[in-house]
């Protein structure tokens, strides 16, 4: 089930939030977990049953860390944690990644096995390999509900594509949260706000890039759109998921963290990187990069670290040459950049414009199905296996879709909250709330107009 759907938005959100504030509280994890389940069982029923043995295995891991902590059968029990958690990740997301590579690098006719890809289960995996590995650090406490730890677990708002919320961040919140109708109203306004950017901005950047991707205008021009178009659509599309994750947490009472802050202002790879997907950066910063020695090692070693990381990162976005890639491509940049960045000055706008320029170029290889795909599509951006610079159909899309493009791009920066702060100003508390108000209805309406007249609605982050 889509956030942006008639379904979810004038169906199942109404009873979920009906049925929760009417029942008392001690009631209301049953109803978030309830509901979580319907929620997940819309478009994987099966896959329920996965995500349940799930959670009762890191559960029962949980209590047996927490009953030997302090011996080595503690360490022991982490580690099967790890190995059930990442196991069960590496056969559904991985196994037939490593079949068709041996496959090829043999020459044997080997079978795929063909298993479906179950919806969230990175997301869910690493949310909840936080709650054990914490534990095991003495970081939090342990939960010795196994309701409590599903509610954390399948959480609708965050289940499928994040952010990655850490048990920590909502521990407290499982056993007491506050409501009021300042939360319930500011979660409404970022909810309303992240639909906006989907189904107003991605999912037109989305139709233009598929324009290209279906053989379009093969032109310079015309490549460079899809890059600029594809970017801006993964932009709006995933941190338009998380605002209405974070706004459906606050009507709920949860505080889940900021998982985007504008990283298309950044001027550097580095800041890039501690501005988008910050939930991701942040989870293999802790898990991954700090036990492995993080850059408190010798140069070599702090390389070597980077390397492992990027790797990792590329390969959980997806089982393809081409996400290991994109991990790969990041951690040369980076290797490059630190130690540049200590020994030169690099001026703002060149730093912004050589950041934007590598982050399109990554993006390509994240759009694309091979590498050869994403070779062919970047030779294209400098004119390799064109047919020209220009055509008519690339000026006739570039034209239609200006006024989106230049919403998207001026969208992605801090200049339109600055400009409605500064429009606030004179009016006084309740003329904010009036406002506020009245275009979060407005926006509602003409998001609605779009879902009902529209066709093309995909969630990019649905294949991870």
């Amino acid at each position: 089930m889509l956030f942006s759907s008639i379904t979810f938005l004038y169906y199942f959100l109404p009873l979920v939030l009906a049925l929760y504030f009417v029942v008392p509280f001690r009631l209301k994890n049953v109803v978030l977990l309830a509901f979580s389940l319907l929620f997940y069982a819309w478009g994987e029923p099966v896959y329920v049953l996965l995500m349940a043995a799930t959670i009762v295995s890191q559960w029962f891991f949980g209590l047996l860390i927490d009953r030997f902590r302090g011996s080595k059968w503690s360490r022991i029990w982490l580690i099967l944690s790890l190995a059930v958690g990442l196991g069960s990740l590496g056969v559904f997301k991985y196994s037939d990644f490593f079949l068709e590579t041996m496959r090829v690098i043999s020459g044997q006719p080997i079978k795929l096995l063909g298993i479906a890809l179950p919806i969230g289960i990175s997301f869910y995996t690493f949310q909840i390999l936080s709650y054990t590995i914490d534990l095991y650090r003495g970081e939090a406490k342990v939960q010795r509900s196994v309701l409590k730890l599903a509610t954390y677990v399948t959480l609708f708002p965050q289940l499928i594509a994040g952010p990655i919320v850490r048990y920590t961040t909502v521990a407290e919140e499982l056993d007491e949260r506050h409501h009021s109708w300042e939360n319930f109203s500011a979660g409404t306004r970022r909810f309303t706000v992240g639909l906006g950017k989907k189904v107003l901005i991605a999912n037109l950047m989305g139709q233009l890039a598929q324009t290209y991707k279906d053989g379009g205008e093969n032109t310079v021009l015309f490549a460079w759109v899809y890059a600029v178009a594809f970017s801006l659509q993964l932009y709006f599309d995933f941190s338009g998921y998380s605002d209405m994750a974070i706004g459906l947490g606050h009507m709920f009472g949860f505080h889940f963290l900021e998982n985007f802050n504008y990283p298309y202002i950044s001027q550097s790879i580095t800041e890039f990187w501690r501005r988008w997907h910050m939930s991701l950066g942040t989870w293999f910063r802790d898990y991954v990069y700090i036990p492995l020695g993080g850059n408190r090692q010798n140069f070599l070693r702090n390389m070597v670290n980077l390397l492992i990381v990027w790797f990792l990162t590329g390969f959980w976005h997806g089982a393809g040459w081409n996400f290991i890639a994109w991990g790969l491509y990041f951690a040369v940049l980076l290797m490059i950049e630190k130690p540049l960045r200590k020994r030169v000055n690099i001026p703002k706008a060149l730093g912004h414009m050589y950041t934007i320029f590598a982050v399109i170029i990554c993006f390509i290889l994240f759009d694309a199905e091979s590498l050869s795909q994403a070779l062919v599509r970047i030779g294209a951006l400098f004119g390799v296996g064109t047919e020209a610079v220009m055509g008519m159909q690339s000026l006739y899309y570039l034209r239609s879709y200006a006024v989106p493009l230049l919403v998207g791009i001026v969208g992605a920066t801090p200049w339109p909250k600055r400009a409605f702060e500064r429009l606030c100003k004179p009016l006084g508390e309740a003329g904010v709330i009036g406002l506020q108000t009245v275009g979060t209805a407005a926006l509602l309406v003409l998001v609605t107009a779009y879902l009902i007249d529209g066709s093309f609605n995909p969630f990019i982050y649905f294949r991870f």
